[in-house]
């Protein structure tokens, strides 16, 4: 059953529950994304892992998030089971084997797999907003920060280079305002307050360098199958906005990374989104315009995205409408929203004139699923009623010894697994910082040492720099010397005295704020 240029998915089924025909997903079209949803324990993580087996075995790479852990065993050789020789035997899979495949694991807390991170400079004002749950003005904020760095040369790497350029802005909010826009102090410190939320729930952990390359989540192992990076996500899924905000961000860096290569005959990269309605969660529209943007157009870069979760109602319908290949599991219909659903994933499918879909739905057994992909020019098959096949790898987790040495092995070993912390934002406005502390502070000692000079000049003012220098007095004469004792400032003296301070006090602090970087060129 297994053909060349197909992933075989399964058998579908007559209504009368015998074996109708093998179904497949054409490769050709594996880039025109696709769509796994169905109710919890119906089989949908057996799903992704046949998907996952199919591509890679094709010599297509693939990125999957393992939510519980069990993916992991795609990279262990499967073991005889019952109910899979039984499942083989049900839909006639004559030459079923075992396999194994090579799996690069990643972990963006470092723990079960090779440290994953990127820059907030990469990460970008919009998926950081939306990281923080910025409001509108907060999100200026941020905008104006990320502007400000650009010109001023200031990488933004870690979450402390991020904090210090608040703090900066919250300092000198006044004057950076008249050239940016308004910068409320309120907003900086309600962004510091979301990045010390962010540092507590992991997310420093994410930010950095070594920064992931999208080269190493696209590699074909020498014996020609791709390499299924698998992320493991158990913790990671604690904090379901960095989970969704991350996959997103790898979603947007292949759109920007990647060339165009129009319809290939086979996907450069599979992508499996897991839970996918934590996406879509309460996001602002402009998110959502930009997820729908990415899949359109990414697929024309040979990229695939498959969104997995339980209801089809997670999905945006703009974004539903790009999604070719779909896999049905079982939904339950207690709610009326879970009623809506059946209907909608219903009406979704090209109808099969043999089953009404919307009864069927309710009606599938576990690992049975309804099937409809593109073939043809492009045009979706009638839905099926279909037994999803074993999968060739372990159905189940490895064991940390087993991961262990799965991580012993890869092809990316030590190359992510050390912070590298080089200098940036952080390191010069803290150096920019204390080159005006030392100048101010030099300045103040100059202004000090000329107050307590001996003053033998006439009854004009004296200051450095601003007139009445020894010369000065000797040309208009000689001086009366002051008679020892207090003497009261005359009215003028007072004045004069009281602007030369000010002008000095106001140099002082355009010197602060250049060294600082007040971007004025």
């Amino acid at each position: 059953m297994i053909e060349d240029g197909k992933i075989f998915i399964g058998a579908s089924r007559n209504p009368d529950d015998s074996i109708n025909k093998p179904e497949y997903l054409d490769l050709r079209f594996g880039n025109r994304h696709g769509l796994v949803t169905g109710a919890t324990g119906t089989g949908k993580t057996v799903t992704l892992q046949v998907l996952a087996e199919g591509f890679s075995r094709a010599g297509v790479p693939v990125f999957a998030a393992d939510i519980k852990g069990d993916l992991s065993g795609i990279a262990a050789k499967g073991e005889p089971k019952d109910f899979l020789t039984t499942r083989a035997e049900q839909i006639g899979f004559t030459d079923y084997e075992f396999d194994q495949f090579p799996v690069i694991f990643w972990d963006l807390f470092g723990e079960k797999g090779h440290r994953v991170r990127t820059t907030v400079a990469e990460m970008g004002p919009l998926l950081l907003a939306r990281l923080m749950d910025a409001s509108e003005p907060q999100e200026g904020v941020i905008n104006i920060a990320f502007k400000i760095a650009d010109q001023a040369g200031l990488p933004l790497l870690d979450l402390k280079d991020f904090t210090s350029l608040l703090n900066y802005m919250g300092e000198n909010a006044t004057a950076l305002s008249t050239q940016y826009g308004l910068i409320s102090k309120a907003s900086v410190g309600s962004i510091q307050r979301a990045l010390l939320v962010l540092e507590q729930q992991g997310a420093e952990h994410f930010f950095g360098e070594p920064a992931l390359k999208i080269s190493d989540i696209m590699r074909t192992s020498n014996n020609g199958y791709g390499q299924i990076s698998v992320l493991a996500a158990d913790k990671l899924m604690m904090n379901p906005r960095l989970y969704a905000t991350f996959l997103l961000w790898l979603l947007s860096e292949l759109f920007e990374e990647l060339p165009e290569v129009g319809d290939p005959a086979k996907p450069k990269l599979v992508f499996f989104f897991d839970e996918a309605h934590l996406l879509f969660n309460d996001a602002p529209k402009v998110l959502v315009e930009r997820v729908e943007q990415v899949v359109r157009l990414i697929r024309s870069k040979g990229v695939g995205v498959y969104f997995v979760t339980q209801n089809p109602l997670d999905v945006p319908e703009t974004v539903l409408a790009q999604l070719g290949n779909r896999v049905q599991h079982a939904l339950r219909a207690y709610s009326p929203r879970e009623q809506k659903a059946v209907k909608t994933a219903a009406d979704t499918f090209r109808p099969n004139p043999a089953f009404d879909c919307a009864a069927v739905i309710t009606n599938l057994g576990t690992g049975e699923a309804l099937v409809s992909t593109l073939e043809a020019k492009g045009a979706p098959s009638i839905v099926e009623r279909t037994l999803i096949r074993p999968p060739s790898g372990r159905v189940g987790p490895l064991t940390d010894s087993e991961r262990q040495q799965v991580m012993d092995k890869s092809p990316v070993l030590g190359v992510y697994d050390e912070d590298v912390d080089r200098e940036s934002a952080f390191e010069m406005l803290a150096a920019r910082a204390r080159k005006a502390a030392e100048a101010e502070a030099a300045k103040r000692a100059q202004e000090e040492a000329a107050q307590h000079q001996p003053e033998s000049t006439t009854s004009g003012w004296s200051l450095p720099g601003f007139g009445g220098s020894d010369d000065d007095n000797q040309g208009r004469g000689q001086s009366r010397g002051r008679a020892s004792g207090y003497q009261r400032e005359t009215v003028v003296e007072a004045a004069m005295k009281s602007v030369a301070r000010t002008v000095a006090t106001q140099v002082g602090r355009a010197l602060v704020r250049g060294i600082l970087g007040s971007l004025k060129r």
